[in-house]
């Protein structure tokens, strides 16, 4: 995982619309223009980088040759923490509900926000962060259907974080936005570990993939408030055992909502929206009640 091994030596591949991230200059968190409120740069770079997080520091005495040896494990994901923290804060006084969308690599994030942002769009004001290593191929999708989409491409970093998603949001902060997607990099590792600010993690399960990915990928599915199996309409010629994916949602995942949808036939799309448009409101009436 992230923690341990590390994922990139800093942020500075990556880009959001195209500019670098150091340009981009966020009132958000007190996130900064020269990266320093990035997660991934202070955690690589710092004395809290990922791979001095077991230090170890030995005493010499030469008289008795004897060491000691003193560990010190340090907070690696402290900082995104906070920043995280500040985001949902933001978030909230300004009334927005705000979701983190994973799944591996074409289980249909893209057509499910492209969808869901259609079937809404007279009821609530959606925007969406889309992350990718490379490309604005979904995000200029998304914009396409006049739903404003910040790009961020990451470089090597395969994940999103709370400090990209801060700068990111700069770039739509001044329209109004009730529901904010974010859909993080495809990948079942890494993203798990790393808290956006988000109201509620979205895990998604192709019928595609197969009904194993959440006994493969256990934390990721166990971090989940929602799953959603997608691509419905492909069970028969994707051989998918549905009983047996809920079966291993229901063990990994057994506190989240599970949702089964088709974005291309729109089966199972009414209980989905329905649910986003309940969150909202829930939202908003929290935010009202402070």
């Amino acid at each position: 995982m992230c923690k341990e091994c590390g994922c990139d030596s800093g942020s500075s591949g990556t880009r959001i619309n195209g500019e670098p991230v150091d340009k981009i200059n966020s009132s958000l968190l007190g996130s900064t223009a020269d990266g320093k409120g990035d997660n991934h740069k202070d955690s690589h770079s710092s004395k809290n980088s990922i791979s001095e997080h077991h230090h170890e520091h030995h005493h010499s005495h030469s008289s008795d040759e004897h060491s000691h040896s003193i560990q010190i494990n340090y907070p690696v994901l402290e900082q995104n923490d906070r920043i995280a923290e500040r985001n949902r804060g933001f978030f909230l006084a300004r009334g927005i509900f705000a979701i983190n969308m994973l799944s591996s690599p074409g289980s249909g994030k893209t057509t499910l926000i492209y969808e869901t942002a259609r079937l809404l769009s007279d009821k609530i004001k959606i925007a969406v962060i889309v992350g990718d290593l490379a490309t604005e191929n979904d995000a200029e999708r998304l914009r396409k259907a006049q739903i404003p989409t910040v790009q961020v491409n990451t470089g090597t970093v395969c994940h999103l974080d709370a400090g990209m998603v801060a700068r990111a949001f700069s770039q739509v902060a001044n329209q109004q936005i009730d529901l904010l997607i974010i859909e993080n990099v495809g990948n079942l590792v890494c993203p798990a570990m790393f808290d956006l600010g988000e109201n509620k993690r979205v895990v998604l399960l192709s019928t595609t993939e197969g009904e194993d990915k959440p006994l493969k990928y256990p934390p990721i599915f166990h971090s989940a408030d929602v799953a959603v199996i997608t691509k419905i309409d492909l069970v028969q010629p994707a051989g998918f055992n549905r009983e047996l994916a809920l079966e291993n949602l229901k063990r990994i995942s057994h506190h989240a909502q599970v949702f089964e949808v088709s974005a291309k036939t729109g089966e199972g799309m009414d209980k989905w929206c329905s649910y986003l448009l309940d969150c909202f409101a829930h939202n908003k009436g929290t935010f009202a009640g402070k």
